[in-house]
């Protein structure tokens, strides 16, 4: 017999938590999360979580440490509170660059945060499309990481399929070598080619050249990414394969930070359409720049949350 499902969430993105909630015909649990004068968060449950299955949805997106604090006093509330399990949904999660150590002396932020959301007593924790996939091995708790493939996968298909177009014109592209694996998956599910941007140096202190690896000419081309911080690798390759006779250049990823000059980048590039996920609220953003198209997570979310709350197998959504 499943326990009592509990919804709540923080301040960082209260429209998914909504969509999340209406998706499971529930309504959403009643918190306060207020600042005191001095900045520090207060967090207050308005209603009995006692002996509940409790859910909190707060991706940790910018400002990342408010966003993060507020995940974990509401998660400490819920555990005091005596809440029988709480899962941290995080649908984007914040620090995860910082996954292995590229110098000396520093730290390992994706780890200690994990240990951070363990130590305040999460038992599971719930995430979209991690930056790297061994952030999950961090955790000594269960880490169920869903992708937004097909929620993307499903617009894009009904964008080009109206002409036939997804095998005979698109090319799928990946801004770099890392996401190679990434923009070959997409492609084959497709059935459409792929290409790859190399960039480089020739030498010391001049700018990075752009080479295009794969046929472009003439061709509609998406570049494909998990998330666009500044947008300028993204706006690079999308001038870079212009320049190599691509008819169109449109781009996908599952997190848009657009932090600094990315949204003005954005609008004054060559990229026609931004298609994002609503893993981080970007209400102002999609105000600012009408090439995003926004696509919801919240059924995919929505249909996680019931599953682990049945204790039901969710691997058929690992796809």
């Amino acid at each position: 017999m499943p326990q009592e499902l509990r919804l709540f969430t923080g301040t960082a993105h209260p429209d998914l938590a909504r969509e999340v909630a209406a998706c499971l015909g529930i309504s959403l649990g009643d918190a306060t999360v207020s600042r005191f004068s001095d900045g520090e968060i207060m967090v207050r449950l308005n209603e009995n979580v006692r002996g509940s299955d409790a859910f909190v949805i707060q991706p940790t997106s910018m400002p990342v440490n408010d966003n993060l604090m507020e995940l974990l006093l509401i998660i400490d509330a819920l555990k005091r509170a005596s809440a029988a399990r709480i899962t941290a949904v995080i649908p984007y999660y914040g620090y995860s660059r910082q996954d292995r150590k590229v110098q000396p002396r520093v730290p390992i932020s994706a780890k200690m945060v994990a240990d951070l959301v363990t130590a305040v007593g999460t038992n599971r924790v719930l995430t979209v499309d991690l930056h790297a996939g061994q952030i999950q091995g961090f955790f000594n708790i269960p880490v169920d990481n869903l992708y937004a493939a097909p929620v993307l996968l499903d617009y894009i298909r009904n964008k080009y399929d109206r002409d036939n177009m997804v095998q005979d014109n698109l090319v799928i592209v990946s801004p770099d070598a890392g996401g190679v694996e990434r923009a070959r998956s997409f492609a084959k599910r497709l059935g459409c080619s792929i290409a790859i941007i190399d960039k480089r140096r020739e030498k010391a202190n001049e700018c990075e050249i752009m080479n295009v690896i794969g046929d472009v000419m003439g061709r509609d081309t998406l570049l494909l990414d998990d998330m666009v911080d500044t947008a300028g690798t993204m706006v690079q390759a999308a001038s870079a394969l212009k320049g190599k006779g691509a008819r169109r250049v449109s781009a996908a990823c599952t997190h848009a930070i657009l932090s600094g000059a990315a949204v003005d980048r954005i609008n004054n590039s060559a990229i026609e359409e931004m298609i994002v996920t609503n893993t981080i609220q970007l209400d102002s953003k999609k105000e600012q720049c009408p090439k995003l198209t926004v696509l919801s997570i919240a059924s995919l979310l929505g249909e996680a949350v019931k599953r682990i709350n049945e204790e039901s197998s969710i691997s058929s959504l690992f796809v």
